[in-house]
């Protein structure tokens, strides 16, 4: 008898939860899930569509690829919020229009949030560097790693990760090392005024010419460049593809001390010639003393 009563009760109990109201709730929220899920399938697909239209596209580069798949995602998304508050029951026009007001105000709360990302919708559109082109912007300079809608990775030559604000790198001169296949190597070289300068360029001739790195076209340049009190100054500007660029400026840095010297080509350094007359008397030595006799002592 008891156990029919239980029976009864826990039958009852069901029956109470399966109302009208608790049927409507889990439609809803089964409803919310599915619109999620599909949401999410949608958006998916249609970042992979996109992104396989970009990469036939020699109009957008991977930087620029990368930065739309993201506000893709971002609008994708606000669209199934919309639909899920629909569900809900809850009307998204006064929201919409609430956040007309918000956005005003947070508009000026978050004015370098908001500057960022227009600064990074102004890289994308202008595409002054790609992903893996080495530039320098400011003081800093590195390898571009990857970009979203506020900032620039980049990575040094000594393997730091440096994180730059889109709006400070599009407020600054912006030096892409990367853009052509080409790029031209600035050396300097002196040597004393004593020394033969048509030596001194035969031997960084060959210094250039021994070195597979150096392209043949833009044909390389060597020639006095200046002056100075202590020196003459040859420069030296060679070609080379951007990856070789360090290896020829470091290498030539060695040879040409090594060659000079050999040569006997001499590398100055600033000096000053005194000459002092005999019968000038000089403040502090005694007059009765030869100036070169009283400087020795």
């Amino acid at each position: 008898m008891d156990a029919q009563m239980e029976i009864r009760s826990l039958w009852e109990s069901m029956q109470l939860w399966f109302n009208e109201e608790s049927v409507s709730l889990l439609f809803s929220v089964v409803g919310i899930l599915l619109i999620l899920i599909v949401g999410k399938i949608l958006i998916v697909v249609l970042r992979k569509l996109m992104g396989r239209v970009f990469s036939k596209s020699r109009k957008i580069n991977e930087l620029m690829a990368k930065f739309l798949l993201k506000i893709v995602s971002v609008i994708g998304w606000t669209f199934v919020l919309l639909i899920v508050l629909t569900q809900m029951g809850v009307n998204p026009a006064p929201i919409l229009a609430g956040l007309g007001v918000t956005g005003f105000i947070l508009g000026f709360a978050f004015q370098e949030t908001i500057g960022n990302l227009l600064a990074g919708v102004m890289i994308v559109l202008n595409a002054p560097f790609r992903i893996g082109d080495y530039v320098e912007v400011g003081s800093m300079n590195g390898t571009v790693r990857d970009m979203d809608m506020m900032s620039v990775t980049l990575a040094t030559p000594d393997n730091k990760r440096v994180i730059m604000a889109n709006k400070l790198i599009w407020g600054q001169a912006i030096v892409n090392y990367s853009y052509t296949d080409t790029r031209r190597v600035e050396m300097g070289v002196s040597i004393a005024y004593d020394s033969d300068v048509g030596k001194a360029k035969e031997i960084l001739w060959d210094i250039i010419n021994s070195y597979p790195e150096v392209l043949r076209q833009p044909a390389p340049v060597i020639e006095v460049d200046k002056l100075n009190d202590s020196s003459v100054d040859l420069v030296v500007r060679p070609w080379t593809k951007p990856a070789d660029y360090w290896t020829v400026y470091f290498r030539f840095q060695q040879e040409v001390l090594e060659k000079f010297r050999a040569a006997q080509v001499e590398i100055p350094f600033p000096q000053v010639d005194v000459h002092m007359p005999e019968n000038v008397p000089v403040p502090g030595l005694d007059a009765t003393v030869p100036v070169k006799e009283a400087l020795k002592s």
